[in-house]
């Protein structure tokens, strides 16, 4: 059904989609090495062209040794199936709409490109000085700690602190249902790997954390959307979804939504774990950002007791992304598979990483910077806001804490090309159709807030706007 071609276009456009098609198909293992590949006839009926068009596409693909064709028998895929390509397994979109982009972008950039559009704090942000004291630490610390593999499960006293930071939040769970990993990424992928098989449908907020996007089509299962809002997804439509599609797996944030900063309700954390009950959904709860929160919001597993959901997070944001330990939080029971899964995959824990956390948490100071960081954080979002709002660019919503503002350009503007213009003048922005499963956030961009104090961002950002309502968007821009 995705892969039909409109009905419009020339020809040469038609044969380039069919081969594109025939190709994505070939890299994302749909079509093995040695597969017969559908009929002139049936191929030119599911993609709406014609025959010859089909015709045609297969032999240019022959001539390019992508398949050959066997006298009376029909086309097949030739040779070694080519490197898997994540990116050949989504929808062919321009770079600056792609999931992959902020990140490509934000991670290559130099000292000098500014970074609004990234998910990370600023170095200088950072507890520079605790981390030090615990290098310092560790530089002591027995051989064993410096040298062997950490234990399956991870650093029991880390896991220990863990278990009495959940618990603040309502979430009881022994040392024994948390596994460490080497960061939240890492507890994500290893909890697909567990819960889906590709083919799987999963279910994820629109708009949502654009990685979500990215590792669920390397796990190669089918993605749907649900509508979220100021107060978690839509219940009327998730219900819709549920029955609909029958995902087997919904991810999502609780606490400080990634990008739209929103925090769950209690009714719909209630109503959503009532429906994942009645449809037999799993739930992975990412909760990455709940030092960020200057007030706790409900979470999906204090209210399911980690029955159905599986909490992950890291320390990734609020301490260091270098400084990679993660977490998985679930059954007992799934904890061994997870665990099997994990020495199959990395083998162990970066033992280092979990030992410089806990001295961390240990001594003190995680607390009192969390404290101040908080408070910087505030200041920087309200600064931020007032300086977009008189640009006429709308937070839509006023968030209770963390990094990012989710905000509406004015009317008639895309927030792709505002940043591939800016991108010119080395900023990074982060469009909102990045977060968009449907492709419905044209007119949105995520503010990191920590990364938004530079005056230059402002004054790029008013003369991207000013020059897109002068080839004719209605907008009134004002500039800073």
């Amino acid at each position: 059904m995705h892969d039909r071609a409109p009905p419009n276009g020339d020809d040469g456009t038609l044969v380039e989609r069919v081969m594109a098609v025939v190709n994505q198909r070939i890299a994302g293992r749909t079509l093995a090495p040695g597969a017969k590949l559908p009929s002139l006839r049936s191929f030119a009926e599911t993609m709406g062209v014609s025959k010859s068009t089909v015709v045609e596409a297969y032999d240019r693909l022959a001539a390019e040794g992508v398949i050959q064709a066997r006298r009376g028998s029909g086309f097949y895929v030739v040779g070694h199936a080519p490197p898997f390509s994540v990116a050949d397994l989504g929808p062919r979109l321009e770079r600056a709409v792609d999931p992959f982009w902020v990140s490509r972008q934000s991670l290559d950039a130099g000292d000098g490109v500014l970074k609004p559009g990234c998910g990370w704090l600023p170095a200088d942000w950072l507890p520079e000085d605790s981390m030090r004291r615990a290098l310092r630490v560790l530089s002591r610390a027995p051989a064993e700690t410096l040298a062997d593999y950490g234990t399956p499960l991870g650093l029991a006293p880390l896991r220990q602190a863990l278990a009495r930071r959940m618990a603040l939040h309502g979430i009881e769970v022994g040392p024994d249902r948390i596994m460490l990993t080497e960061s939240g990424t890492q507890a994500l992928d290893l909890a697909c790997r567990f819960l889906v098989e590709p083919g799987d449908t999963v279910l994820v907020d629109d708009p949502c954390y654009f990685n979500f996007h990215a590792l669920l089509r390397a796990h190669r299962v089918r993605i749907v959307g649900v509508r979220y809002t100021q107060n978690g997804p839509d219940t009327v439509q998730f219900e819709q979804v549920l029955a609909e599609h029958r995902p087997r797996l919904y991810i999502t944030n609780s606490a400080l939504h990634n990008p739209t900063g929103a925090t769950l309700s209690p009714v719909v954390a209630h109503r959503v774990l009532k429906l994942a009950d009645q449809f037999g959904l799993t739930i992975i709860e990412d909760d990455i950002f709940a030092d960020f929160e200057l007030e706790p919001a409900p979470r999906l597993a204090a209210f399911d007791g980690l029955d159905r959901v599986v909490q992950i997070g890291s320390f990734s944001k609020s301490l260091s992304a270098s400084v990679r330990c993660g977490y998985i939080a679930a059954r007992r029971d799934w904890i061994e598979g997870l665990i099997d899964l994990k020495i199959a995959a990395s083998f162990g824990t970066g033992r280092l990483a979990a030992e410089m956390v806990l001295t961390i948490l240990r001594d003190g100071s995680y607390r009192k910077y969390m404290d101040g960081l908080r408070a910087r954080l505030a200041r920087a979002m309200s600064e931020t806001s007032m300086r977009l709002k008189a640009m006429g660019i709308q937070p839509w919503i006023e968030p209770r804490g963390g990094m990012f503002l989710w905000c509406v350009l004015p009317e008639g503007l895309d927030s792709s090309v505002i940043a591939r213009q800016l991108l010119a003048e080395d900023i990074v922005l982060a469009p909102g159709n990045v977060y968009s499963l449907s492709q419905s956030a044209s007119r949105f961009l995520r503010f990191n807030v920590a990364q938004s104090g530079d005056p230059r961002l402002f004054s790029a950002l008013g003369r991207a706007m000013a020059s897109a309502a002068r080839r004719g968007a209605p907008a009134q821009i004002e500039l800073a």
